[in-house]
């Protein structure tokens, strides 16, 4: 590796990466690996407890936190979800959203990775 690019390598790194170099990205980092290898384990959660990443279950979450991960969802048509929700009881199907004022299957079909029960 010619000089400038391992000290273009430490600059990036002491930076937090926010200067990396296309080049120098894709070279593989042996001290991040250790460092990560001794790093302490998270703490154990039961399995229903955690949720896929980027899933929201539109029983339990609020109006900011289905805006935040629907796509094409933004906060008024999340009140609306939780409105609906709230008048009717929860849902027993992720397509009963489409009983909601301004969701359509559409909008459905679009988010139906990030959605759940």
């Amino acid at each position: 590796m010619a000089k400038h690019e391992v000290v273009a390598l430490y600059l990036s790194l002491a930076l937090g990466g926010a200067f990396c170099h296309s080049s120098v990205a894709a070279a593989p980092d042996p001290a991040s690996t250790s460092i990560s290898q001794n790093a302490l384990p998270a703490p154990e959660k039961a399995i229903s407890d955690v949720a896929q990443p980027g899933q929201v279950s539109i029983n339990d979450a609020t109006a900011e936190q289905l805006s935040a991960v629907m796509n094409g969802v933004g906060l008024k048509k999340a009140q609306a979800i939780v409105s609906y929700r709230e008048q009717y009881g929860p849902f027993s199907a992720i397509q009963q959203l489409s009983e909601v004022p301004g969701i359509g299957n559409a909008l459905i079909e679009r988010n139906a990775g990030r959605l759940k029960l």
